[in-house]
């Protein structure tokens, strides 16, 4: 006979499955909210300040701006990526989560 406790596991699977579909969600609205936004924009906004008022050329500040705003939005679409929204497989289903426009590039 197996020692492996099958009863015990797939309850585990069963509460889990409850639990994560949540979890995902409040992270999406945490990331994703107004209030998200608003913030990335002061923090995008607070770097170009700072920038120029450590003597950055204003082109040269908003080109780094620019990039630590594509940076993050990189970042948040690959963790976007990783994650199964509603598609089969383990990459993702890129087409129903797109939190950013690529026109904004």
């Amino acid at each position: 006979m197996s020692d492996i406790p099958v009863k015990e596991i797939g309850e585990l699977l069963d509460e889990v499955s409850g639990k994560v579909p949540k979890l995902i969600s409040g992270i999406i609205e945490t990331l994703y909210s107004a209030e998200a936004g608003t913030r990335m924009g002061k923090s995008v906004g607070n770097l170009y300040k700072e920038l120029i008022d450590s003597g950055i050329p204003k082109e040269e500040a908003l080109q780094m701006a620019k990039d630590y705003m594509l940076t993050m939005k990189s970042m948040l679409n690959a963790g976007a990526s990783n994650t199964n929204f509603g598609g089969k497989g383990s990459g993702g289903n890129k087409e129903n989560f797109v939190p950013f426009n690529d026109e904004d590039e």
